[in-house]
Protein backbone atom coordinates (compact mmCIF):
# COMPACT_ATOMS: atom_id res chain seq x y z
CA UNK A 1 0.00 0.00 0.00
CA UNK A 2 1.39 3.37 -1.04
CA UNK A 3 0.51 6.44 0.92
CA UNK A 4 -0.05 9.54 -1.12
CA UNK A 5 0.60 12.76 0.71
CA UNK A 6 -1.34 15.74 -0.36
CA UNK A 7 0.51 18.99 -0.13
CA UNK A 8 -1.34 21.96 1.17
CA UNK A 9 -1.19 24.89 -1.15
CA UNK A 10 0.26 27.93 0.44
CA UNK A 11 -2.18 30.77 0.27
CA UNK A 12 -0.61 34.03 -0.69
CA UNK A 13 -0.95 36.65 1.96
CA UNK A 14 -2.96 39.36 0.32
CA UNK A 15 -4.11 42.72 1.54
CA UNK A 16 -6.70 45.03 0.04
CA UNK A 17 -5.69 48.68 -0.35
CA UNK A 18 -7.59 51.60 -1.71
CA UNK A 19 -5.76 53.59 -4.36
CA UNK A 20 -7.29 56.27 -6.56
CA UNK A 21 -10.84 55.40 -5.49
CA UNK A 22 -10.35 51.71 -6.36
CA UNK A 23 -9.63 48.71 -4.19
CA UNK A 24 -6.67 46.63 -5.28
CA UNK A 25 -5.17 43.39 -4.10
CA UNK A 26 -1.59 43.76 -2.92
CA UNK A 27 0.65 40.76 -2.27
CA UNK A 28 2.08 41.01 1.26
CA UNK A 29 5.38 39.49 0.15
CA UNK A 30 5.85 42.37 -2.26
CA UNK A 31 5.05 45.16 0.19
CA UNK A 32 8.11 46.47 1.95
CA UNK A 33 8.24 47.76 5.48
CA UNK A 34 9.66 51.25 5.62
CA UNK A 35 13.02 51.40 7.39
CA UNK A 36 13.29 53.66 10.39
CA UNK A 37 16.82 54.97 10.80
CA UNK A 38 18.48 56.77 13.70
CA UNK A 39 22.16 57.77 13.44
CA UNK A 40 22.66 55.22 10.65
CA UNK A 41 21.08 52.40 12.66
CA UNK A 42 17.96 50.55 11.45
CA UNK A 43 15.47 50.45 14.34
CA UNK A 44 12.47 49.16 12.35
CA UNK A 45 12.66 45.80 14.17
CA UNK A 46 11.62 47.45 17.44
CA UNK A 47 8.15 48.36 18.66
CA UNK A 48 6.70 51.82 17.96
CA UNK A 49 7.22 52.87 21.56
CA UNK A 50 10.84 51.69 21.55
CA UNK A 51 11.45 53.52 18.26
CA UNK A 52 10.13 56.78 19.71
CA UNK A 53 12.32 56.39 22.79
CA UNK A 54 15.38 55.59 20.69
CA UNK A 55 14.84 58.73 18.57
CA UNK A 56 14.91 60.89 21.71
CA UNK A 57 17.84 58.92 23.12
CA UNK A 58 19.94 59.32 19.94
CA UNK A 59 20.46 63.04 20.60
CA UNK A 60 22.73 62.22 23.53
CA UNK A 61 24.59 59.13 22.27
CA UNK A 62 26.84 57.93 19.44
CA UNK A 63 25.84 55.69 16.56
CA UNK A 64 27.92 52.85 17.98
CA UNK A 65 26.03 53.08 21.28
CA UNK A 66 22.69 53.13 19.44
CA UNK A 67 23.60 50.12 17.30
CA UNK A 68 24.64 48.13 20.35
CA UNK A 69 21.40 48.99 22.15
CA UNK A 70 19.24 48.15 19.13
CA UNK A 71 20.79 44.70 18.77
CA UNK A 72 20.28 43.94 22.47
CA UNK A 73 16.67 45.15 22.39
CA UNK A 74 15.92 42.98 19.35
CA UNK A 75 17.21 40.00 21.36
CA UNK A 76 14.78 40.76 24.19
CA UNK A 77 16.47 43.14 26.63
CA UNK A 78 14.55 46.12 27.93
CA UNK A 79 15.57 49.69 27.11
CA UNK A 80 17.22 50.24 30.51
CA UNK A 81 19.06 46.90 30.48
CA UNK A 82 20.32 47.52 26.94
CA UNK A 83 21.40 51.06 27.83
CA UNK A 84 23.40 50.01 30.88
CA UNK A 85 25.10 47.20 28.95
CA UNK A 86 25.89 49.53 26.03
CA UNK A 87 27.39 52.10 28.40
CA UNK A 88 29.76 49.46 29.76
CA UNK A 89 30.52 47.95 26.36
CA UNK A 90 31.00 50.95 24.03
CA UNK A 91 30.58 54.00 26.22
CA UNK A 92 28.60 57.03 25.25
Amino acid sequence: MVKVLQRKRKRKRVQWRKRKKQWRKVDMAVTKKKKVMVKGVDISGLTKRQQATMKKHAKHHTGKHMKSMTNMMKRGKTFTQAHKAAQKKVGR
